[in-house]
């Protein structure tokens, strides 16, 4: 059985035309103005989540569900669409005690010592966050549950960190939940018309250290030196706070002109400068305003 703790959601950040045509995304003025306000509101969001979860090192990117395992064939179809909806009850009585504080351990050896929550908890965090509705489904049923550790990916990168493990009935899959108390986490604003829909491109990742002012970014757009001259170079700018920086990515097309690229979705990086070090702060994406993971380099 495939034992690898799988991530139930893949976070797919994508630019908002460089992701489908790689080409021809020269902001308007009105783009920048617009742009310069979606990262403001998104440091706004951010500093009141961080003012009500506390600050915290912990700042998790993506989902704090996973499961370790594959579905059988037998309950796959029902147990998959069951847990991405959140549909998931205890068929035994779980802890309510709240455990000893754990510790969250990064790749290059550091550590924080983080709270952490009940199994209770730990499992109405997980149905809360189901993100949608199967009244088809037949709830997944917790017959156990136990404290373990299992890797999650945070804004300062790849980590292990404690989590509940919960057995399910008539399966062999585990679905566990990070068990750590007062992340920091952000809500993602859902237009109302599609005039409002965000603009910008998405990065999905950033590279530098705390005593630093320059990240280097990750995002998918246009191909360097693309096919019928659609390619483009990349520039970005950092706007920023006491405790997050929204980076702004800048297209400019090689012809200044739309054109069809036969090569799209290329990964491309981009530098950008920061006005302070980035000591403890997140690293935002502009379009929804959600932290990337960062790589701490030496």
């Amino acid at each position: 059985m495939d034992r690898r703790l799988r991530r139930l959601g893949i976070a797919a950040a994508v630019a908002l035309a460089a992701a489908t045509s790689g080409c021809g995304l020269l902001p308007s003025r009105d783009d920048s103005a617009k742009l310069h306000q979606q990262a403001q509101a998104a440091l706004t969001r951010w500093a009141d989540a961080v003012a009500a979860g506390g600050q915290s090192a912990f700042v998790p990117v993506g989902e704090l569900t996973a499961q370790v395992g594959d579905w059988e064939e037998a309950v796959g179809g029902n147990n998959k669409s069951a847990l991405m909806a959140g549909l998931v009850e205890a068929a035994v009585s779980l802890p309510a005690e709240t455990p000893p504080d754990g510790e969250l351990r990064w790749q290059d050896g550091s550590t924080k010592t983080v709270r952490l929550v009940s199994a209770q908890k730990a499992l109405s965090g997980l149905k809360a966050d189901g993100g949608g509705s199967c009244p088809e489904c037949v709830p997944l049923r917790i017959t156990g549950a136990r404290l373990a550790t299992g890797p999650i990916d945070t804004s300062r990168g790849p980590a292990q960190a404690p989590v509940w493990e919960f057995t399910l009935q008539g399966t062999a899959v585990r679905v566990t939940r990070v068990s750590i108390a007062g992340s920091v986490s952000v809500v993602v604003l859902v237009p109302s018309k599609s005039s409002d829909w965000p603009l910008g491109i998405s990065i999905d990742s950033a590279t530098g250290n705390v005593g630093g002012q320059k990240l280097t970014v990750g995002f998918t757009g246009a191909p360097a030196a693309g096919d019928q001259g659609c390619g483009a170079d990349y520039t970005a700018e950092a706007v920023e706070s006491p405790t997050a920086v929204v980076v702004i990515v800048t297209e400019h097309a090689h012809n200044g002109l739309f054109a069809a690229c036969s090569s799209v979705g290329a990964v491309r990086t981009a530098e950008v400068e920061l006005s302070a070090p980035l000591g403890d702060r997140a690293v935002l994406e502009v379009r929804e305003g959600r932290p990337v993971a960062v790589l701490l380099t030496r």
